[in-house]
This record gives structure tokens, C-alpha cells and sequence, in this order.
């Protein structure tokens, strides 16, 4: 499945490394099931979102994913793609932006038809330059944000409510991140997603690593941050979200965590109901 990583460093920039892929021996073995595209978008120092992202899979050239990118920044978005939905090329690659913020996603929504009816409905088709499920949700989600005079967490609950009730969602966990604030929602429960509070820091580096994604930061060792993973990364202290929980990161940092969807889908698609190419893309 794709791998998401969050992290929000308050109203100080900092400094952080990424590596995107490890560069194990065993690239060229895993061979196809290999990421499909790798990206970082980030807030800059002028308060400007910058992506920087390559789609070609990691078995063909592994240079991108690989190295270590580091970046000045207040919030960080990483995301390594498995693709379910579109070409692998940059259109179609994580992170997204629109109206100044960035978006990654995790899973599956179907029902690409009616998705696209309403888009056009909304008047925000032109946001959307690829083919993917992801800045579909993405555009949808913009929309209701507009709609909500900028309200960012109701334009989530108002767009996700809407792809609940009207498409089949096998999974739809997503960030969402401005310059000063960072949103995350699991829905329902097909995947994990995780959070971790260093905002009382325990004089220790931040160095996190899974077997996708590696952060690593010097400023991070008293300052506070807080970060979400799609699987725990060593040596913290990680928390499920639940399902259905919608979590809020202020610029200080302040912690906001809401069950906005008690339910499920009402169209839940489970692994077997999924095309050959989005069920490959959702293993673990």
C-alpha cells in the first residue's frame, strides 16, 4: 500500500533529511513490487508549497527515492505511491497542490464517474491534471473548503461525508497540510494510520525509520513536532487513530482529535471486490 508521512514542526523552520526508499541490496529483487513513484512536498521558508516528486518506479531508477533530501520547512508531507489508479508519471504522483496546500492519500475510492460528475458540479474539474482516484478526493475536498469560507477541517468532513454516502471506498486515509496547520484522517478502518506527540520532547533526536520512509533531524531533538505515519517508525511512543477519527494540528502545535465518521462507508468495498491493479496496490 502507499506509505504517508507527516510531520509538523510548530511556528520554528527546521531542518529534516528524507529518504524516501532505503537502498537495500534486494531493489532489484523486489523488482515490480516496488514503489511506483516517491514525493515530498513542504511550506518553505517564505511560506510558499514546494513538491518535489519522481514517478518512475523505483526498480527502473532508484536515484530520486534514495538520496537524502534535505529541506528547510515547517510542515512535511512524504508520500511513496503503489499505484491503484493512472500512468506513472508526475500528473499522477503524490503529493498533490491546490489553493496553496498539499494533499497526499492512502487507498481506494471507485466510482470515478460520478466523482468526476460532481467535480464538474463544484466547478473544479481544472484542478485535477491526472488520472488518479486521490486528486480526485483531493479536488472534492477543495471545493467544500471553498464552500466553507476556508474552513478546512468541515470542507474534510463535508467532501469525505459526500464520497461515504454516494461511492464505493475500500480505503480513504489522507494528510492535508498548510504552511501552519496539518490534517489527518483515517476512514474507516482497512488501514492504519498513526500519530506521535513530541510536543514535550525528550531530548532525543528525531530519527524515524520504517521500511519505506527515514526522517531524520537535528533541530527536532528539544524543539516539539508532531508526527503521523502510516505504519509505527523505531523507537517512539506511536498512536492508532481511530477509525473515522479526523486529527488537527495547529500552528502551536495544540492537538484537536474528533470521530467525524462513527460509520463506515456506505458502499465498503473489501479487498475482493478490487481490480487486480488496486488490490496489488493495497497490500501491506
Amino acid at each position: 500500500m502507499c506509505r504517508l508521512f507527516g510531520l509538523h514542526a510548530g511556528r520554528q523552520l527546521v531542518t529534516a533529511t528524507f529518504w524516501l526508499l532505503d537502498a537495500p541490496d534486494n531493489l532489484a529483487e523486489q523488482s515490480r513490487r516496488n514503489p511506483d513513484g516517491t514525493g515530498l512536498g513542504v511550506f518553505g521558508p517564505d511560506g510558499v508549497a514546494m513538491l518535489h516528486k519522481e514517478p518512475v518506479a523505483a526498480w527502473q531508477d532508484s536515484e530520486f527515492a534514495t538520496e537524502a533530501h534535505d529541506v528547510t520547512a515547517t510542515t512535511f508531507i512524504a508520500h511513496v505511491r503503489y499505484a491503484s489508479t493512472g500512468a506513472l508519471d508526475t500528473a499522477n504522483t503524490h503529493p498533490f497542490l491546490q489553493d496553496g496546500r498539499i494533499f497526499a492519500h492512502n487507498g481506494v475510492v471507485e466510482g470515478l464517474d460520478l466523482l468526476d460528475e460532481r467535480i464538474r458540479e463544484l466547478g473544479v474539474a481544472d484542478l485535477v491534471a491526472g488520472q488518479t482516484d486521490s486528486e480526485r478526493v483531493f479536488a472534492l475536498i477543495t471545493a467544500a473548503v471553498r464552500d466553507r469560507d476556508g474552513d478546512i477541517g468541515a470542507g474534510i468532513v463535508d467532501a469525505i461525508g459526500w464520497l461515504a454516502d454516494n461511492v464505493p471506498i475500500y480505503a480513504v486515509n489522507i494528510l492535508l497540510s498548510t504552511a501552519t496547520d496539518m490534517w489527518a484522517l483515517r476512514y474507516p478502518d482497512t488501514h492504519e494510520l498513526f500519530v506521535l506527540d513530541r510536543t514535550v520532547p525528550a531530548q532525543r533526536r528525531l530519527r524515524l525509520r520504517s521500511p519505506r520512509i527515514r526522517a531524520e533531524s537535528e533541530h527536532l531533538t528539544s524543539q516539539p513536532s508532531v508526527v503521523f505515519a502510516s505504519e509505527p517508525m523505531d523507537g517512539e511512543d506511536w498512536q492508532l487513530i481511530a477509525p473515522g477519527e479526523l486529527v488537527h494540528v495547529a500552528a502551536d502545535l495544540r492537538i484537536d482529535r474528533r470521530l467525524v465518521f462513527p460509520r463506515p462507508p456506505r458502499h465498503l468495498l473489501q479487498h475482493a471486490d478490487l481490480s487486480a491493479q488496486a488490490a496489488a496496490s493495497q497490500h501491506v
